[in-house]
């Protein structure tokens, strides 16, 4: 038998295992994929505007959009999508959880933008609960954070009641500030808002992709995405004053932080106190 073509006996049957392995990986993925639910909370709706009061931008304008723009993009990747308010109506919490927790093999995306009476108050934030969450979180932040011309104020756990009551991997993005001049621009435009859906469903898509190691960074190396360091607020009260984890003592320079950090953050956001409908 000739060289060259003892050479090609041994390559095809190679390549032919090749292809076979690749394929085999897509169709897995793709029915990966194709089993999961993912539950969209665009958050508020309805009679609840969102934000803080005389506030110009309606945050529940603002979080329905990007939530129909995400829909569009994972039921493009073969995801099954359901929306716990597709329109401008109120859904109360325990209705969006049971939404949530009424779907096997689910993840929860809530989406909302945050608001503080500080203007200056700006970047993006991540919440979850679970300690199985943390993955879900860690690939949305870091695409979000990462591809959002704002601060990163990183991850952090907390027990909002939507991921508090959860069954299901949860997250909750604060989208940026809709107070603030620079992230409330942003906000207002279509390709922004089409930019934080494509970075939200890339992290949907990629939270398999999500290494062991905690990091604060946003490096990756090849496919793989960073678990990220998180900070731990479950103890902070609704009123979104924090106790200290290991004083009960209160220092005037406790109190000093405590009342920076109130004026810093507003009573109608997710990341900071309790609105009429506290959706954490």
């Amino acid at each position: 038998m000739p060289r060259k073509l003892s050479h090609l006996c041994f390559i095809i049957p190679a390549l032919s295992i090749l292809i076979l392995a690749c394929g085999t990986s897509w169709a897995a993925e793709s029915s990966r994929e194709a089993s999961t639910t993912v539950v969209i909370d665009a958050g508020h709706g309805g009679s609840d505007r969102g934000g803080i009061p005389g506030q110009r931008i309606p945050e529940k304008e603002m979080t329905l959009d990007v939530a129909q723009r995400l829909k569009g993009l994972l039921a493009a990747s073969g995801y099954r999508v359901v929306m716990t308010r597709d329109s401008d109506v109120f859904v109360p919490l325990a209705t969006r959880v049971a939404i949530a927790n009424s779907y096997r093999n689910a993840i929860f995306v809530c989406i909302h933008f945050n608001s503080a009476r500080r203007m200056g108050a700006n970047g993006i934030e991540t919440y979850f609960y679970s300690r199985d969450s943390l993955p879900l979180a860690s690939a949305v932040h870091y695409y979000v954070a990462g591809g959002a011309p704002t601060p990163n104020r990183g991850v952090r756990r907390r027990g909002f009641y939507v991921l508090r009551k959860t069954n299901v991997p949860a997250v909750l993005v604060e989208c940026g500030f809709l107070t603030n001049p620079n992230e409330g621009q942003y906000a207002q435009t279509a390709s922004y808002r089409q930019k934080l859906a494509e970075e939200i469903a890339a992290g949907v898509r990629g939270r398999f992709s999500v290494t062991s190691t905690l990091t604060s960074t946003r490096g990756a190396t090849g496919e793989s995405i960073p678990l990220q360091s998180y900070t731990d607020q479950t103890n902070v009260s609704s009123s979104g004053r924090s106790r200290s984890k290991h004083s009960n003592k209160r220092s005037s320079r406790n109190k000093s932080s405590k009342k920076k950090k109130r004026s810093s953050e507003s009573p109608g956001s997710e990341a900071s106190a309790t609105p009429k409908e506290p959706e954490g």
